[in-house]
């Protein structure tokens, strides 16, 4: 006990910082005093409201009893159901209030509201917030949360991360009024309900948000996206959707080069939504800037495929950069999975569906990607391993449609190729992959200490003991759970 009671209090709080189950920091501080200081102000770093089964979950009670513990909260996690217990405890809305009160160092607040009556629940809040050095602020609502609310927001300055999701009924927010205040502190922005508002509003706001570095927007028209980026030079990452055709003339002011970009889209065909592979194109203008790529779309009619000149535009242009390429059901051929291994040699994550014979097609597939570390794929098992696949694929690859061609029908009287821990294990030991899902089965490996799976050894070289472990099922392996 000595020994831990001697331990500096500036190495202990970067150990126990990453607990992050809050049992087992309620644990280390019942170790030591040492410890007690250590893990109290991470305890209560992040508080949370919640109700379960009628039974109220909220820490004010304790910041009340304990006043000096409010010093240590950063973060708050509000939420509207708790108003719905005032029958039950007649002063909840008072003794939230009351310990918010004394969050003076409170930096970050987020407000949760699924009820009917988001604007009365959230004032007396709102009303403390504004009074704290608020930084960061998550509004997540099912309905508007009115306009007393929105006339209390557009006051606020120095915000630097605001999200607002309200997913029904009420105007678009869209931060008139309230954009010139934050031009001097905003950096990070989401805003899930632009639908209906027109391109000149949208860009007559982002105008006055020279700061941002970040940008999820929902429901903006796709033809004003390029304008929106252009008023955002500091802009380095963006989630948007893809709505539809439009003119997409590319702004006389430069694009800002993008590091991440993610697209939401559907398609009532596999060939695409119409103008959508020009339209990312115009968005990543730049040279060797994109790290990571994400599509998430789908087709009513069988699955969106990927066309090979969009993939090889990509590769050609951030090829070098490429960290991380996610389109989900998006389906690549084989071939075009093997050229982007072969042209991004720092590429590090990788997630398609693609139709392949066996598991050998993939591991040829892959080989050249020696810094991939996590590897999705969905796959259709074409039927027999023996099929010759150019023959096959020329048969239904022909004609002046043949990039977007499905291949998933190829699939439909083969049998299904399971996928093992022996093949996880194979593809490891080739590679530097450690995280491997192929269909339903999911595997990762490690090297470890044989007889002590946890620890991982770095020089494997020099122990005997040390083995190459694969363990299924990776959603099981969480040790906080």
């Amino acid at each position: 006990m000595s020994i831990l009671e001697n331990v500096p209090f500036d190495l202990l709080q970067p150990i126990l910082i990453h607990l992050l189950d809050r049992r087992h920091l309620s644990a280390a501080a019942l170790v030591s005093q040492a410890f007690n200081r250590a893990a109290t102000p991470l305890l209560y770093r992040r508080l949370y409201s919640q109700v379960k089964r009628n039974t109220l979950h909220h820490p004010s009670a304790t910041i009340l009893k304990r006043p000096e513990l409010a010093k240590y909260v950063w973060h708050v996690t509000e939420t509207g159901a708790v108003q719905n217990l005032r029958q039950v405890i007649p002063q909840i809305t008072e003794d939230i209030v009351a310990a918010l009160r004394l969050c003076t160092n409170l930096t970050s607040a987020t407000w949760v509201d699924d009820t009917l009556t988001p604007e009365a629940n959230f004032l007396p809040i709102l009303d403390v917030l504004m009074t704290l050095p608020l930084q960061e602020l998550t509004i997540r609502t099912q309905y508007d949360p009115g306009e007393r609310v929105w006339a209390r927001l557009n006051t606020i300055q120095g915000i630097r991360r605001l999200s607002v999701w309200s997913l029904e009924w009420g105007p678009p927010r869209v931060l008139q009024g309230w954009a010139d205040l934050l031009s001097s502190s905003l950096t990070h922005l989401e805003l899930c309900r632009c639908a209906g508002v027109p391109a000149t509003i949208l860009i007559s706001v982002f105008m006055k948000l020279p700061l941002l570095q970040e940008l999820c927007l929902k429901g903006a028209p796709s033809d004003a996206i390029p304008a929106i980026m252009a008023c955002l030079p500091n802009l380095i990452a963006l989630d948007t959707e893809y709505l539809g055709s439009g003119n997409y003339r590319t702004p006389l002011t430069p694009l800002p080069p993008l590091q991440r970009l993610t697209v939401r889209t559907g398609s009532v065909d596999i060939l695409g939504p119409q103008k959508l592979w020009t339209w990312m194109r115009i968005l990543l203008p730049h040279q060797q800037t994109l790290k990571s790529f994400t599509l998430n779309a789908f087709a009513v009619h069988g699955q969106m495929t990927i066309p090979r000149p969009f993939i090889v535009n990509l590769t050609g242009r951030h090829g070098k950069s490429l960290q991380e390429f996610a389109v989900g059901i998006a389906q690549l051929t084989l071939e075009v999975v093997s050229h982007m291994c072969s042209t991004c040699p720092q590429l590090a994550s990788l997630e398609c569906s693609v139709a392949s014979p066996d598991v050998d097609s993939i591991a040829k597939a892959i080989e050249a990607g020696h810094n991939l570390r996590t590897l999705k794929l969905h796959v259709s098992w074409i039927p027999d391993g023996s099929v010759d696949l150019p023959s096959q694929f020329d048969k239904y690859f022909s004609g002046p449609q043949a990039m977007y061609a499905d291949v998933s029908h190829l699939a439909r009287e083969g049998k299904t190729i399971r996928f093992t821990e022996e093949h996880a294990s194979a593809l490891m030991l080739q590679t530097r992959l450690r995280s491997i899902s192929i269909g339903d089965q999911s595997y990762i490996g490690q090297w470890v200490r044989r007889g002590c799976s946890a620890e991982v050894t770095r020089d494997v070289g020099q122990e005997e003991n040390v083995v190459f472990e694969v363990v299924g099922d990776v959603t099981s392996l969480d040790p906080f759970v």
